[in-house]
């Protein structure tokens, strides 16, 4: 499995461009990542970033996203604020597009699957797109720490007719 950097960031900025300009939290762009790269799998038996996702204690997370997310910052495509939104919890991330996504970069078949996992889980936050990993089979099927194989998803039986 090869890290797609370049189409990495792009799908970043593609989750950020179409949920109004920013993603809210680490936690909500690590699941969003997870369902678009297990979803794709899924359906089309392809890797979409080639990131690898380990099992930890808030749900899956992308092996690669705090390096990729730090180089888009660096290259001004990406903004990282750190908002304190409740006191006594650790401050939100704010992850926000300075750069519009180049589509081109993707297939008819990735943007219908980042479209998709928009539509079903954008509106969603952090929490809730937690405990909804929680119940799959890739990141339950997995030990704490340890690495989630791709392959799993073939044991969640998600239906893709109808985009829903």
């Amino acid at each position: 499995m090869v890290l797609h950097t370049e189409k990495y960031k792009q799908v970043i900025l593609y989750l950020c461009a179409k949920l109004g300009k920013e993603v809210r939290g680490k936690k909500k762009l690590a699941k969003l990542l997870y369902f678009v790269d297990f979803d794709f799998f899924e359906k089309n038996q392809k890797y979409f970033t080639g990131d690898k996702y380990k099992a930890l204690p808030m749900g899956p997370f992308p092996v690669s996203m705090e390096k990729i997310t730090k180089e888009m910052v660096k290259e001004k495509a990406l903004k990282i604020e750190a908002v304190q939104e409740h006191s006594g919890y650790n401050a939100t991330e704010i992850y926000k597009c300075l750069q519009d996504p180049k589509i081109s970069l993707f297939s008819k078949e990735e943007k219908e699957m980042l479209d998709r996992v928009i539509m079903k889980y954008g509106h969603l936050n952090g929490k809730q797109l937690e405990d909804l990993t929680h119940m799959e089979a890739p990141f339950s099927g997995t030990k704490q720490n340890e690495e989630i194989f791709y392959e799993l998803a073939f044991y969640r039986g998600t239906d893709f007719k109808n985009n829903d």
